[in-house]
């Protein structure tokens, strides 16, 4: 199995740093350290279609990043595009709104269980800021409890203290807590009684680096006791989980219902669209909040969110996406114990983590998924993975393949790696 080269990546990533900061700056670039060991990954695309990106030197690559969570239905969807195009033709970006807004907003009322009315932004992280503001708003409090290595996007409150540009006054009022830790959460509320405004989480735990967990049986259902006896607003950051667990939102797949949730990466299939949404017992605080931007109501992303999520509905896609991801990861188990290694997988089969046993620096796991991506199967080595509908059963066969080669060659280095 030949392995890629990419002349024209790295080529083009020189030209980059002379006019752009890293080069490729955030999670997409190489300095963030998704992407070791570096010289097993392109650095830019040219062109993507279904489960599949080509990069710059021809390369074709199975994408099981999925954009970071935006590809859920295949890339270059032709409903979902030819929705886009119409409205783009018909209006974008204009000084009133156009009649798209109110029947997406529909749609989710419709479709997500907790879900009473819907706000649009562009970003997850303007949508995750906006329920902030909300629970704020409606409470008077100013206090927000939020996971260890939780990440609802790059505001300042949800960044860390020594991370570049973040001072100890932007997380004054930001109280980290464990996953699943419910004696930890009583202690917190117990300690600033009257103080927390809300309490924003993802539905299940999916940090980088580390195992994914589920929720433990009853966590949520008492979580939304507490946050009911305390006044607290329950906030559920959807953003990389929704619709891909279930069409009515991650809470309803877990037994509960949040007060607000946040939508963005599956809303359309990779137009730019976040919606937030929440009950009706909220709707005035949010109406109370100044959050705006230039491009939020732009009705041709909007008609994209429309066309996605009925596909998702009518294909029962949260079930297609569970499905292959169950197979897709058994079988790298399988294959990973035939060539005398143990693949730990965790997290949702749609959008599981995995890592190698036994390899306490990752070292050996940043090289095996290096040996995929080199071969045609994009991994990246300490974030979640996304399924997407258009993945096929001969996709999965050969992603087993190229896991076989990867491991047969992982044994040649191991000795280099180990240490």
């Amino acid at each position: 199995m030949n392995t890629y080269e990419y002349p024209k990546s790295h080529e083009l990533f020189d030209r980059a740093t002379k006019v752009i900061p890293a080069g490729i700056y955030g999670h997409l670039g190489p300095s963030e350290g998704c992407f070791i060991p570096i010289e097993s990954y392109p650095f830019y695309a040219d062109h993507a279609q279904d489960s599949y990106i080509w990069d710059v030197d021809g390369n074709r690559f199975i994408d099981y990043m999925c954009a970071y969570g935006p590809n859920v239905l295949g890339y270059n969807h032709p409903k979902v595009n030819e929705a886009f195009i119409k409205q783009l033709e018909q209006g974008n970006c204009t000084t009133l709104p156009t009649t798209r807004m109110i029947e997406l907003a529909e749609l989710l009322v419709d479709e997500v269980a907790s879900a009473d009315w819907a706000f649009f932004a562009k970003n997850g992280g303007d949508v995750t800021n906006m329920a902030v503001l909300t629970a704020r708003a409606a409470t008077g409090r100013d206090k927000i409890i939020r996971f260890f290595g939780g990440y609802h996007g790059v505001a300042q409150w949800m960044q860390y203290v020594g991370y570049a540009g973040i001072t100890d006054a932007d997380l004054a009022n930001v109280i980290d807590l464990p996953f699943n830790d419910i004696d930890a959460l009583e202690k917190a509320i117990a300690k600033y009684p009257n103080q927390i405004a809300g309490i924003i989480s993802t539905p299940y735990y999916h940090p980088t680096f580390v195992d994914n967990e589920l929720p433990a049986p009853g966590y949520w259902q008492k979580v939304r006791e507490l946050c009911d006896k305390h006044g607290i607003v329950l906030i559920i950051d959807d953003v990389r989980c929704g619709f891909r667990l279930d069409e009515r939102g991650s809470d309803y797949h877990y037994g509960f219902k949040a007060d607000l949730i946040c939508f963005c990466k599956a809303l359309a299939n990779g137009f730019n669209i976040s919606a937030l949404c929440g009950s009706d017992e909220l709707k005035a605080a949010a109406s109370s909040v100044f959050y705006t931007g230039s491009y939020w109501l732009s009705a041709a992303p909007m008609a994209a969110a429309i066309e996605c999520l009925t596909i998702m509905k009518e294909i029962d896609g949260a079930t297609v996406m569970k499905d292959k991801g169950r197979k897709l990861t058994d079988g790298l188990k399988k294959v990973a114990e035939e060539e005398g290694y143990k693949l730990v997988v965790t997290g949702e089969p749609s959008m599981w983590f995995m890592r190698l046993d036994n390899d306490p620096s990752s070292m050996l796991h940043q090289a095996f998924v290096g040996n995929c991506v080199k071969r045609g199967v994009f991994f990246t080595n300490h974030h979640n993975h996304f399924i997407n509908c258009s993945l096929t059963d001969e996709d999965i066969e050969f992603t087993w393949d190229v896991a076989r080669e990867a491991f047969k060659e992982l044994h040649t280095q191991e000795d280099e790696l180990i240490l």
